[in-house]
């Protein structure tokens, strides 16, 4: 019987990203390399599943980054909510003042007032 033979996780990931870059059609890649093209479809898609990310440091970095993006994301809706608010009041006061002139308009007129 013949031995199974078994292939890092990094020899994977360098076969798939071969692949994945176009250098060398899908059949080049398995004589190359002495697979079956099922099993380089197999790691492809254990690679698209992040199966063989590489370095173990590669997780932390991304839930830092996605702690990151949250962050900027609650920070950047607070700003959004000031702003709704600030341009409401702002609309608000262009009321009252637009309210107060056509009243002191209509008053000048009823006394008679106003530049001839």
């Amino acid at each position: 019987m013949r031995k199974q033979r078994t292939f890092r996780a990094e020899f994977k990931r360098q076969v798939v990203e071969e692949l994945l870059s176009g250098v060398g059609r899908p059949a080049q890649i398995c004589r190359r390399h002495n697979i079956s093209s099922s099993l380089l479809y197999c790691w492809k898609r254990q690679y698209g599943q992040g199966k063989f990310a590489g370095d173990p440091t590669e997780v932390p970095a991304m839930q830092e980054r996605i702690e990151q993006l949250e962050r900027l994301v609650g920070k950047l809706t607070l700003e959004n909510e000031f702003l709704k608010k600030a341009l409401q009041n702002a609309i608000g006061q262009v009321g009252i003042r637009e309210s107060s002139l056509s009243a002191t308009k209509g008053s000048l007129e009823v006394f008679g007032g106003g530049v001839s």
